[in-house]
């Protein structure tokens, strides 16, 4: 990104920085954001190709696992009890790649011109976690229309579809935010991208997102239990099932929330550390 166009993308942030409204820097930041992401099209398309394989293909594949004994079939059959899966794991997947903006822009100087004007720390991540999460909200969308389209039927109607991109946002902020974090902190793209492999790959295993971890293995279960991802699953494919226990949905949602506020703070709290180190 050359100088230019850093002033002229952030103008309207730097003068709001002197005012002070963070909601309105982290709207200027989000909109950068997905200005770039309107230019790369091709990339939007791409993070939308490996969900609906995992959707189509998983779904005929392992469609027979509901006949296992002990395996719920609340949900309908595995077709409507992988959606949820799905739906998570594409944002698990996406928000694990947030920090390499944030590297993009170290690299180009952007990052330093930003911690240089008056625009706020909070702003910086509040802008990339709404990117993340704006993206996540139309990931979801495409799968749930796939799914139907696939022959999936949720009774949970648009209640429960609500619920479902709540849950998908928490789990992109609570993931995004460790991203950035890494991302400050390593600032290197090939560290950060092993990391976020290292800690995304078992947090989707070790979750009911493929599975019932009623018939995997009782330490499979106890682990879940403590999972953010299968608070996620849990909660959407909860709300989008027939018979809706909403105590279970807004546990589980309050969990998330709790978890996503944290993690976002110990996010934004990571920029001091970057800013010590130059």
């Amino acid at each position: 990104m050359t100088t230019a166009t850093f002033d002229a993308s952030t103008a309207g942030v730097a003068r709001d920085g002197r005012r002070g409204p963070l909601l309105r820097q982290s709207a200027h930041l989000a909109v950068r954001s997905l200005r770039a992401l309107w230019r790369q099209p091709a990339f939007a398309v791409m993070t939308l190709v490996q969900p609906v394989i995992w959707l189509l293909l998983f779904g005929q594949l392992f469609k027979a696992v509901v006949d296992i004994p002990g395996f719920s079939t609340a949900s309908g059959g595995y077709l409507e009890f992988l959606t949820p899966g799905v739906i998570v794991m594409t944002a698990l997947f996406s928000s694990g790649w947030a920090g390499t903006v944030y590297i993009e822009d170290m690299n180009r100087g952007v990052m330093d011109r930003f911690l240089a004007s008056p625009v706020r720390r909070g702003a910086l991540m509040a802008g990339t976690l709404a990117y993340q999460a704006a993206t996540t909200v139309v990931q979801t969308l495409v799968v749930l229309a796939v799914a139907v389209a696939a022959g999936a039927r949720f009774a949970g109607g648009a209640a429960g579809v609500l619920v479902t991109l709540a849950a998908a946002c928490l789990i992109c902020v609570i993931v995004a935010s460790l991203s950035n974090a890494l991302a400050l902190l390593l600032r290197q793209q090939e560290a950060l991208i092993g990391i976020s492999q290292f800690v995304v790959l078992p947090l989707q295993f070790l979750s009911s997102a493929l599975m019932d971890t009623r018939v995997s293995p009782a330490w499979v279960a106890v682990v879940a239990r403590y999972n953010p991802v299968d608070w996620a699953v849990v909660a959407s494919r909860e709300a989008l099932s027939p018979g809706t226990d909403w105590s279970l949905v807004a546990g589980r949602l309050g969990l998330l929330s709790a978890l996503a506020l944290v993690m976002a703070w110990l996010g934004t709290r990571a920029f001091r550390t970057y800013q010590r180190s130059l």
